[in-house]
This record gives C-alpha cells, structure tokens and sequence, in this order.
C-alpha cells in the first residue's frame, strides 16, 4: 500500500523545514529543535500533578477522582536521546481519557549524557515507585501496566520482562526490540519517512555510548531474552507501522509473545510512518491508534 494521502502530506510539511539530518547533529541540537516544532495540547484532563519520584521527574494524569484507578507508567519515545513529558503530553491525557485510568509520564534520563543503562533503570526505578505509592496516587498497585512508544517501547518491554513488580498489561507502540538494525524494514524504509536507518543508528551509538551493554544484549533488545522470560511476560497490545525501519522487529517481537503463549494483540498500521501515533491531531490513523491503545490499556486495568 503507498503512503496515506495524510501521512505523505505531512511528511512533505516536514521536509518544507529543511532540518538537518539527524545523524549530522549533536544531541543538545537535536532536542532544542524537537522542542521548537512541539505545540501545547488541546486535549482537556480532569488533572495533572507533576511529580519527584526519586529524583526522576514525572507528570500524573488523571481523568476523573475515582480512588481506585488502575494506573499505566509510561515511557516517552525519542531515541534515548530526545523526548520529555510535554513532547508526549497529548498522546498521556489520550491515553487517561481514553482509558478511564490514571497515567504516569516518565522523564527517563536521557544519552548520550546518561547511556544505558540510566533510562532502564530509571524506567525501572519509577514503575517500583508506581507499585509502592499507587493508594497515595489513588490508584490500585494490582493494576498496574507498563507502555511506551520506540525507545519507550523498548523500555516497556524490558521493564515487562525484568518484572520489577507485578504488571498486567503492556503497550508497545512501534518498539525497538532488536538493535542489531538486520531486519529488512531497516532498508525499504531506509529514508523519506520521517525515521531512517541513519538516524536509528546515531540513536543506538548514543545509547550505547557508555560501553555498558550491546545490541544483543536482552536489557538492549528485549527480542534476545529466554523464552522463559518473554513468556512469563503480561498481556501485550503491539502496534506498528508499515513506512517504519522498526516494522520489522515489533511484528516479530508480537509474534513471539503470541507463540509463546502471551495474549497479544498486533495492530499493523498500513500507510502509516513511525511516529505516527503522537500525532493524532493531523493523523485519522494516529486519533485511530490513541483510541485503541486507550480502549486496550481500559480493558486490562479494569479487570
């Protein structure tokens, strides 16, 4: 299928601006302009509260005053490397309306300032923060998910796996989950649709710089973990796009899960570029997967 119409629009719009390739900045660079092109939600919430939740900066979202809420920890996209909580504020109070549930964004430390593995464990880190203070959240600490998109996805997933406390779902939009960059997504989707094969690798050399892990490592990629592991992991939803160098490894992770016996839904996003999901408000298909991933994460936290 080609591009959607929306999607190829909007992809023009972007290449209008004339920005640098990714991998010929320098990262301070690369989140300044992020944060110029990011606009203020329109999407009204019942409540925010920012949060210190270990000296790791955090945002709450709740949709309505109910005291037994179930609560999803959510980690930002971006590389690692970019990517705060306004950069995902509509797509949390999507996700809080939507689900009728309690949200927590998470202000991860970000590389190459802070390399692996500083946003695991910090991704670790808050969602024990999550379990121990859910009550003082108003919310229950047996309903509780882990979700994220890209590099939140990849955290999400490890986090899932690792299994810090308890969980019963995870949302994993447009993960990375095998950092080896060898899946054929890498090179149809190599450039023109907003990620490239380029900018994934700068992405991963920033994560990686501190020589801590490697591509192959089940921390870095959770797609090289035991089957044990993925097994015992909880109720997935994965969604992917077809215009994405990431494709490719989330379809295989989601059937992984699948095989090994983890209820897991994939929704596969034809027409669609990575990145897709954050931009519901010029995207039928992004509104689309804000609603599922909204509906899904609902229906596991009201069990």
């Amino acid at each position: 299928m080609p591009l959607h119409p929306q999607a190829a629009a909007l992809l023009e719009l972007v290449a209008a601006l004339g920005d640098p390739p990714l991998e010929e900045s320098i990262a301070a660079e690369a989140r300044a302009l992020r944060k110029s092109r990011q606009q203020p939600s329109t999407e009204p919430i019942h409540r925010t509260r920012d949060l210190d939740v270990e000296g790791i900066p955090a945002r709450l979202y709740r949709p309505n005053d109910r005291d037994d809420l179930g609560l999803l920890v959510y980690f930002h996209g971006g590389g690692w490397v970019t990517g705060d909580l306004d950069s995902h504020d509509n797509v949390c109070r999507v996700l809080a309306n939507g689900s009728g549930h309690a949200v927590l964004s998470v202000d991860y430390r970000l590389a190459p300032e802070h390399p692996f593995p500083a946003p695991l464990e910090d991704a670790i880190t808050a969602t024990r923060w999550a379990h121990a203070h859910a009550a003082e959240l108003g919310c229950r600490a047996d309903r509780l998910a882990v979700g994220g998109d890209s590099s939140g996805g990849n955290l999400a997933a490890v986090v899932a796996q690792l299994a810090p406390v308890p969980l019963v779902y995870q949302l994993l939009v447009y993960p990375i989950t095998d950092c080896t960059r060898s899946h054929p997504s890498y090179d149809e989707n190599a450039e023109g649709y907003f990620l490239t094969k380029a900018g994934m690798g700068w992405f991963i050399g920033h994560y990686l710089s501190g020589g801590a892990g490697s591509p192959a490592d089940p921390r870095v990629s959770p797609q090289f973990a035991a089957d044990h592991v993925v097994a015992a992991t909880p109720p997935a939803l994965v969604i992917t796009a077809e215009f994405d160098p990431l494709r490719d490894e989330g379809g295989a992770y989601a059937q992984r899960l699948a095989a090994l016996g983890v209820p897991t839904s994939h929704v596969y996003f034809r027409g669609m570029f990575h990145g897709f999901f954050s931009r519901g408000g010029a995207l039928d298909d992004g509104r689309a997967a804000n609603a599922l991933a909204a509906a899904a994460v609902g229906a596991a936290l009201d069990r």
